[in-house]
């Protein structure tokens, strides 16, 4: 899978902005708030609707827009598809792939495959468990379209189930309908929990070499899944918590209230491990999300480091460079630091100052 170009008009600090990516590595390097970050936003927006900050559209148009527009084209699988997303301040967002417009945004999961990693991501193991549950499910509906329809489904349930919560404290006669919400709950939710526990059952066997190779043979990663209820007991669950869930006006069981653990010699890193550990253990994570992508779509994501290297030390982060030699890698950096010049083939790289972006030949 190939990244060729993107286009923007009117997205963040940028007017018009058209950018061809190298198959190899590409470095984008500036001072900060001058845009960087803004580009692999997009990039991340055209592959999964969202944006990894968790903005919502109409933040992503540049100040006095109503509007603003991103083209991606993507090589795959010997074929170019190009990725048109209209963003409005006021409406939802319109998306096409290859000229033809789509209906519902699951259409384009699975044509872009994206791992990107931020600064933010070395936190994801002593952060709350929401983070975890994100990556969970970020992976998740970029390689399983069906798993994508049971959590939307379910969060639309959730959603009106806690609703329904709320006003049954002031209408008590709709207590009976209750029941429909909550065997749809668990319809979906026992989905969700099976094809998690699958999920992390295959990044085990990916994320334990990749690890034990990261400590020096030193460690053993385990990633344990903790869903909140068993499957077969949800329902019961659920009917043993009403009372609670009525009083509280939320829903109190389910999936996503799961959990997911990083166990080293039976120890929990993120409530006893160092700095240290905690940071090889998220970037084994990374490491290993491109090789399940790898393994599940017979293709290579596109790598996307937002300035992380910078929070690496000199071990991790040659363990991570030598890592992404035969992956479509873009890289954002402050400066053209040593130790990318002397130990990192660079095939492209562009310099950002303030909302425009010029490619160079060379160093």
């Amino acid at each position: 899978m190939i990244l060729k170009s993107v286009a923007l008009s009117h997205f963040r600090n940028y007017d018009d902005l058209y950018m061809e990516f190298d198959k190899g590595t590409n470095i984008l390097y500036g001072d900060n708030a001058q845009g960087k970050t803004n580009v692999l936003e997009s990039i991340y927006v055209s592959g999964t609707t969202k944006s990894h900050k968790g903005s919502k559209d109409r933040e992503l148009i540049q100040f006095g827009q109503e509007e603003s527009h991103i083209r991606t084209v993507v090589e795959k699988g010997g074929l170019d598809y190009q990725i048109d997303m209209h963003l409005k301040k006021n409406k939802s967002k319109g998306i096409a792939i290859n000229r033809i417009p789509i209906k519902k945004a699951s259409e384009l999961f699975g044509i872009l495959n994206i791992v990107f990693f931020s600064p933010e991501d070395l936190n994801i193991i002593k952060n709350g468990p929401s983070e975890r549950r994100r990556f969970l499910d970020v992976e998740l509906c970029q390689l399983d379209k069906i798993y994508l329809y049971n959590l939307t489904k379910y969060n639309k349930i959730l959603n009106q189930r806690n609703r329904l919560l709320k006003d049954i404290n002031f209408k008590p006669e709709l207590l009976d309908t209750l029941a429909v919400w909550d065997m749809q709950l668990v319809e979906y939710g026992k989905k969700i929990i099976q094809t998690r526990k699958e999920f992390v059952e295959e990044l085990n066997a990916i994320v334990y070499d990749i690890h034990k190779k990261i400590s020096g043979n030193k460690e053993e990663l385990v990633l344990k899944y903790e869903p909140d209820v068993i499957a077969e007991n949800m329902e019961a669950q659920l009917e043993k918590c009403k009372e609670k869930d009525l009083r509280f006006g939320q829903t109190s069981v389910g999936p996503h209230r799961d959990g997911l653990c990083f166990m080293i010699k039976e120890i929990d890193v993120r409530k006893y491990g160092s700095q240290g550990q905690q940071r090889s253990c998220a970037l084994s994570l990374k490491l290993s999300e491109i090789e399940l992508v790898k393994k599940s779509i017979k293709e290579t994501p596109i790598l996307i480091l937002d300035d992380v290297l910078s929070e690496l030390d000199s071990n991790r982060q040659n363990f991570l460079l030598n890592s992404i030699h035969d992956i479509q890698t873009i890289i954002t950096c402050t400066g053209l630091d040593e130790f990318v010049r002397n130990r990192f083939e660079i095939n492209k790289i562009f310099k950002v100052v303030n909302g425009t972006i010029e490619a160079k030949n060379s160093l």
